[in-house]
């Protein structure tokens, strides 16, 4: 699943667009195609993994989700869940999901939640976490409500730069240590997007997919899915420290994990602790309100003090002794 620097690079590879007017629009996607012809394009953003294309009276959401794709004045040969064509040119987006959203952008998104964007606030996204004192570390780096554009590849990076077991719980990570999470998982982001435009992306990756922790020379441990996000994991037993007992609560659920393996959509926040507005992809392109995301099994299936560890594809001693 792209990431959201990933998105960025989308992004920036259409702007020539920018200003045309959309003299084709076709696809698959359940919306209302005839809404986009004739409409000239405002602008191209990003919003965490959502693709936006602002117009002049509606804006085209896109998420690749899983396995979603573009083509740029080409075409694959399947069928496109959205081509829009331009007197020069076209664009043509396959495997994803598309939504139109009502009114001004800017009442729908908080910028603030975007990693990469220049809103970007540390002190909100801290106060955001401060709040789910009882979520996992690997949960909290995928929930998009706290940090917009984080995937699996960033979690599981940062966490290994920091140090930080994924199973910690957020409320028991020191002032400093909390800080430097928030800091790093910016950071890291925009590393990320340059080694991504550079084509130099997995050569980098000290965790993500390696076998071998690169300070402690001993295999990492490896999950199938492990938290309440149930995605895979890649850490160091022993130098990434586990903070709290997981094993004996249970954790927060991530407020709006991304779309996945599971097919469940994620929710957008215009204010810290408003109910996230959220599309629904039978609504024919219409905006639909749903309550809080309710979010994925609980997936802790490990007796013992090991429990809430899922999936293991290599058997590690148990991460308490």
């Amino acid at each position: 699943m792209p990431e959201g620097p990933s998105i960025v690079i989308l992004r920036e590879e259409v702007a020539a667009f920018a200003g045309r007017t959309i003299e084709r629009a076709e696809g698959s996607a359940k919306i209302d195609m005839s809404r986009l012809a004739g409409q000239v394009v405002r602008g191209f953003h990003s919003w965490g993994k959502h693709f936006l294309i602002e117009l002049d009276d509606v804006s085209v959401r896109i998420h690749l989700l899983l396995f979603g794709s573009y083509r740029i004045n080409e075409r694959k040969d399947a069928v496109a869940r959205l081509s829009l064509g331009f007197a020069n040119g076209e664009l043509n987006f396959y495997a994803c999901s598309v939504q139109l959203i009502e009114g001004p952008l800017d009442a729908t998104y908080d910028w603030s939640m975007d990693l990469m964007s220049d809103a970007w606030s540390p002190r909100a996204a801290l106060k955001r976490l401060r709040a789910h004192p009882q979520m996992l570390a690997c949960d909290a780096l995928l929930d998009q409500t706290l940090f917009a554009g984080s995937g699996n590849i960033i979690k599981n990076e940062v966490l290994f730069r920091i140090r930080i077991h994924p199973l910690s719980l957020i409320g028991e990570l020191p002032a400093a240590k909390l800080r430097e999470l928030v800091h790093e998982t910016r950071t890291y982001s925009f590393e990320f997007l340059q080694w991504k435009r550079e084509g130099t992306l997995k050569a980098h990756w000290l965790a993500h997919n390696r076998d071998i922790c690169p300070r402690c020379k001993i295999p990492f441990s490896k999950a199938k899915a492990l938290g309440r996000s149930k995605r895979r994991a890649f850490f160091c037993l022993r130098c990434q420290k586990r903070y709290g007992d997981s094993a004996q609560i249970v954790a927060d659920e991530p407020g709006a994990v991304d779309e996945g393996e599971g097919g469940q959509w994620s929710g957008l926040v215009n204010a810290v602790g408003s109910p996230p507005p959220r599309w629904s992809p039978g609504t024919g392109g219409k905006a639909a309100h749903f309550p809080p995301y309710g979010g994925r099994g609980v997936g802790a299936q490990m007796a013992g003090r090991c429990r809430g560890l899922v999936g293991w594809t290599t058997a590690p001693p148990c991460p308490r002794g």
